[in-house]
């Protein structure tokens, strides 16, 4: 077996350990959400709990280098599935507000060392011509995994608790995946790279960074808060949750494609496009309350447009830091993200609490326009350029 089939293999393997830990999250997101809708928690409450992986994440991923060279990026990785799995226990095992709120920031803490482990693996060890299609096909795995989380509930007919038992579960099966020495021998740097701070990295690709935020509030942000304002306007368990689920059904059907539009069509009209559907969505938001079904719509155009800009942004940053090391460009993209994930729920809920439906069509409406405004700075023609490493590319 050569060098190269042996770390794509060890790679397949910690893929689908992340996909595991992703179907973890996505299954007990809407279910917790859920249960604290009917504890009588408000929509802030609620979406300051989602608030709180997220912002641990965005509040980890700057020390993440620095774990990883002492600790190493895959023992760094097993410690986050295991941290990641722990937490969950703890939601079956009490009904605290305080301490669900102290468990989502442990939760988050071990999501940000296997998220970004996972990332710089893989933008460290995919050969540079298979690339694009790669990235999509694991982030087509990831979109699956989000998507079929939120449906487990009206599946499965299990009582919450047994639902978090089972998403505690996927993590421990991730981590025991990921135990073999292959995985082991994985990088995430050259030998020889030279060490760049995180934020100099941000600030050397601001646009990318930018539309990984946007990327954030709508793919990872949006999941608990409709969920919960399914189950305000009257929809079960089961169906307020799927109303989250239709968030990755939208990323799983777009990934690969977007995998193939990175080689093919120019960055200024894939992100041009991205903002005018997630503007489209916003706007017809409005006319949920008077059509509850259009609420499944929005969120599929949103976690659709949401996700392919997150996968857009990493796979430009494989191009980008390929020679060097990848653990600060994946950092800076998912610190982008992370602070969009931890945004969106708290601030969408304040949005449904003072201004309604109203309130939140105009702030992600705001977020659409964003991406159009950034658009216009991505060259116009073939190649995600971002520095001026890349034909004609501006930096954004």
């Amino acid at each position: 077996m050569t060098e190269s089939s042996a770390a794509l293999k060890a790679l397949f393997r910690v893929a689908c350990a992340t996909t595991l830990m992703v179907l973890s999250f996505s299954l007990i997101t809407p279910v917790l959400a859920v249960r604290l809708q009917t504890a009588g928690e408000s929509a802030s409450a609620i979406g300051l709990f989602a608030m709180l992986p997220f912002l641990s994440i965005a509040l980890m991923v700057p020390l993440m280098p620095w774990v990883f060279d002492r600790l190493g990026v895959v023992v760094a990785y097993r410690c986050g599935l295991a941290l990641e799995g722990l937490g969950i226990v703890g939601y079956a095992l009490t009904d605290n507000y305080a301490l669900w709120c102290a468990l989502a920031i442990m939760g988050g803490i071990g999501a940000a060392a296997a998220w970004n482990g996972t990332e710089a693996m893989l933008v460290h060890n995919v050969p540079q011509e298979r690339r694009g299609r790669l990235t999509g096909l694991y982030q087509t795995a990831l979109g699956a995994a989000t998507a079929l989380g939120p449906f487990l509930p009206g599946l499965l007919l299990l009582s919450p608790r047994a639902l978090t038992l089972l998403a505690a579960a996927m993590p421990a099966v991730g981590l025991m995946i990921t135990l073999g020495p292959r995985v082991g021998e994985l990088r995430a740097s050259h030998a020889d790279a030279v060490p760049a701070g995180l934020w100099a990295t941000m600030c050397s690709v601001p646009g990318l960074v930018a539309v990984a935020f946007v990327g954030g509030v709508f793919d990872a942000g949006l999941g608990s808060i409709t969920a919960a304002y399914g189950s305000q306007s009257g929809l079960s368990l089961a169906a307020a949750s799927s109303v989250a689920g239709m968030l990755g059904v939208g990323g799983f059907c777009l990934q690969y494609p977007c995998g193939w539009l990175s080689d093919h069509v120019s960055p200024r009209r894939v992100f041009a496009l991205a903002g005018g559907l997630l503007l489209a969505a916003s706007l017809t938001l409005l006319l949920v309350p008077a059509w509850l079904p259009l609420l499944w719509a929005c969120a599929f155009v949103w976690g659709a447009v949401g996700s392919v800009l997150y996968t857009l942004t990493m796979i430009r940053v494989a191009h980008e830091f390929a020679a060097s090391s990848a653990i600060t460009g994946t950092a800076a993209m998912i610190t982008g993200y992370t602070a969009g994930g931890a945004i969106g729920p708290s601030f969408s809920g304040l949005m449904f609490d003072v201004f309604g439906v109203a309130g939140q069509s105009a702030w992600l409406s705001v977020l659409s326009v964003a991406v159009l405004l950034v658009s216009r700075r991505f060259s116009s023609g073939i190649g995600y350029g971002v520095s001026g490493s890349v034909r004609n590319s501006p930096a954004v």
